[in-house]
């Protein structure tokens, strides 16, 4: 695997586990599991297991996980792990634009700061 597939790689890794997290909010802001959540935290369990959404994060994380052995087989962790906080701006955007979360002046700051801290490191001495 050459060193701009494992890049490409990386970056579908933190695109999975930015689905992840989506699709585990959704699946916990189910209207059962919400309900459930206020009588006690058994019956979240159950509920939470008997969910599409809620696999189907975990799956992604599953896959994400696995895919990222690969990753850190051939860049340097200096390099890959940086990455990772571009699920944070992947997350939010996701959040903004599929989940109808508020945008505020301190989320596009902070998105804007993370961007440029990869952008940062990822330059070459």
């Amino acid at each position: 695997m050459s060193q701009m597939a494992a890049l490409a790689l990386a970056l579908f890794c933190v695109c999975l586990t930015a689905l992840a997290q989506v699709l585990l909010k959704m699946g916990m802001s189910a209207p059962a599991i919400q309900q459930a959540m206020s009588n006690g935290m058994r019956s979240v369990y159950w509920l939470a297991l008997s969910s599409p959404l809620i696999w189907g994060g975990m799956l992604c994380f599953g896959a994400s996980a696995g895919l990222w052995l690969l990753v850190l087989g051939k860049l340097e962790v200096s390099m890959a792990y940086p990455l990772i906080s571009l699920g944070v701006v992947l997350t939010t955007l996701a959040g903004i634009f599929i989940l109808g979360e508020s945008v505020s002046a301190y989320k596009v700051v902070g998105v804007t700061l993370i961007i440029a801290g990869v952008l940062a490191l990822s330059v070459k001495n």
